[in-house]
């Protein structure tokens, strides 16, 4: 019975024509329909609105933004599996932004623009954080570098990458600072004309200002590790080492998101998304959340950042 059903699904996707795939792409990813049955929906646990930051998106600049690739599995046992003891007792609630407040780049939202970059972004971003957190050092890594220079060894740069090889990269071979090496797309994607997608930028090894060297802003992670996926170990991560790095699947639904507890209700996959976790909680109506910051800049509600179940998946 199972197989059958199975097999049922399988023939129904094959037999979409290429012409209707074509159409779907070039629609808009914003649609009132989504928004209406969020917000009618009483057990959604979030609210939705037609996002500004999207509003000349199409479906498929949408997916192009989306840009985690899901992790070889023969890469799984290249970083070490991390865990953490049962016996720490965790806060509640969790902000890293207070907990750590003398690091601004923590409360930082970034804008990965028309490229596919989440991936270096979401890396960069937490690494920035942890310099801050043990070493005592406010600074921006460049995304830049990353996208541009990891090349084939971290995916396809603007048209994708894997989160685990950004950090195989800090580990080999180091991030310069924002500083150095600004990243190449400023303008963001939310204006009238916005172009389907960037090439990815060249790697020029280059540092963008005067008396600054490149080898000299090179900065290094000591180690590249996994957490296990228990809620309990990630919490525990953040809580003694600073924001991590995760990746989660996009369904349309969540272009919409406005505020609240986010959780798949409607709509189709996306692809995968790269994003910053920076703490956990319990909504008033008793919903787990994690905290995570995005980087489709603050105008993306909610100021940036967003909620989303904690223990389901």
């Amino acid at each position: 019975m199972t197989t059958s059903f199975l097999l049922l699904l399988l023939l129904l996707a094959s037999s979409s024509s290429s012409s209707l795939q074509v159409l779907a792409t070039q629609s808009m990813i914003l649609q009132n329909s989504i928004v209406q049955d969020i917000n009618a929906n009483p057990t959604a646990g979030w609210k939705a609105a037609s996002n500004p930051y999207f509003r000349n998106h199409t479906v498929a600049q949408f997916k192009h933004m989306l840009g985690a690739k899901r992790t070889p599995q023969n890469a799984l046992n290249e970083f070490p599996l991390v865990k953490h003891e049962k016996e720490l007792k965790l806060p509640k609630e969790f902000d890293a932004r207070t907990a750590w407040p003398q690091c601004t780049t923590i409360g930082t939202i970034l804008d990965q623009g028309h490229c596919g970059s989440c991936w270096a972004f979401a890396a960069v971003e937490s690494l920035s954080d942890r310099f801050c957190i043990n070493f005592g050092m406010n600074i921006s890594l460049s995304a830049n570098d990353l996208v541009a220079c990891c090349g084939f060894m971290c995916g396809d740069g603007c048209d994708g990458g894997y989160p685990i090889y950004a950090w195989r990269y800090f580990v080999q071979t180091g991030v310069v600072t924002e500083e150095c090496d600004p990243y190449f797309d400023q303008t963001g994607c939310a204006h009238p004309g916005c172009e389907p997608a960037y090439p990815t930028p060249k790697c020029e090894k280059k540092c963008q200002v005067k008396n600054l060297l490149w080898t000299d802003t090179k900065h290094f992670s000591v180690n590249a590790y996994r957490i296990n996926s228990d809620p309990h170990d990630i919490m525990a991560e953040v809580y003694k080492n600073g924001p991590v790095e995760v990746a989660f699947t996009v369904y349309e639904d969540f272009a919409h998101y406005k505020s609240g507890v986010y959780k798949h209700v409607i709509g189709d996959v996306m692809g995968g998304h790269a994003v910053k976790l920076i703490g956990w909680g319990t909504s008033e109506e008793g919903e787990d959340y994690w905290l995570l910051a995005n980087q489709w800049n603050r105008g993306w509600r909610d100021d940036g950042y967003f909620k989303i179940l904690r223990g389901s998946n």
